[in-house]
Parts: C-alpha cells; sequence; structure tokens
C-alpha cells in the first residue's frame, strides 16, 4: 500500500470515524439504554468527511483527465446531497421519520461513500507511482 493510502486512511478515515468510535466507547462504559449504539448522523459526518475529502483531492491534482475528475466531484457532490437530505430527517425526530430506516440508509450510503474514496485514492497513487517510474 503506497503512502498516500496510509495518509488516507490515518487523515481521512479514521477523524471521519471518530463520531462513530467516540460514540461505541460512550456506550460501552454508560448505563443500558442510555446511549444509542448507532446514530445516523455519525455516518453522515463519515460520509461527508470521505466526499469532501475526494472533492479536494481531486481538485488540487493536475495528473488526472478532466472527464474523470467531472465525474468523481459529481458523484461527490450528489452524495453530499444525499447526506444532508438524511441528516435532515435526522434532525426531525422520532416520532415521525423511521430512525431504524434512516441508520440502516446512511450506513450502506457510508460504506458505498468508503469504496468510492477508495477507488479515488487507489487511482491517485498508481498515478503517482507511474509517474514517479516506481511500482504500485
Amino acid at each position: 500500500m503506497g503512502n498516500r493510502k496510509i495518509k488516507w486512511l490515518i487523515y481521512t478515515v479514521l477523524v471521519g470515524l471518530i463520531p462513530i468510535l467516540s460514540r461505541l466507547i460512550v456506550w460501552a462504559v454508560t448505563k443500558e439504554g442510555s446511549v444509542n449504539l448507532l446514530s445516523p448522523s455519525d455516518f453522515v459526518a463519515f460520509g461527508l468527511v470521505l466526499h469532501i475529502s475526494n472533492i479536494n483531492e481531486i481538485e488540487h491534482f493536475s495528473g488526472i483527465e478532466r472527464e474523470w475528475k467531472t465525474a468523481q466531484n459529481g458523484i461527490s457532490i450528489a452524495f453530499i446531497a444525499f447526506y444532508s437530505v438524511l441528516f435532515a430527517l435526522t434532525l426531525i425526530g422520532d416520532g415521525i421519520v423511521d430512525v431504524a430506516a434512516i441508520t440502516i440508509c446512511t450506513i450502506i450510503l457510508s460504506l458505498v461513500s468508503f469504496l468510492i474514496s477508495y477507488s479515488v485514492y487507489d487511482r491517485i497513487s498508481k498515478i503517482i507511482s507511474l509517474e514517479s517510474g516506481g511500482a504500485v
């Protein structure tokens, strides 16, 4: 795994996971039933971190063809919009919205976001490796 992917894992993925990991720790040390194990807002935060990072990385890297950059930025913007809607639904509350359904949606969406983000950083790492003459 390249240096760029390790930095992505540490600076993007682990930072994005802070709300989820914090909730797990709080859940583990509090009385049963006082804190939910999973919260959709934590997964929304994770997805937003991933897609904002994608946009930033793609915009500041010149070695990628323009069409791919445009497509990836569009995908990230669409996901940010989806996350915004899901986050707004979490603010409405438990009485009107099925929180369990939103939680499942945000978990699935964040897993897809992780895979998209990994593919972005993998492609950039391969391009950098080829430009520098190294092996992938």
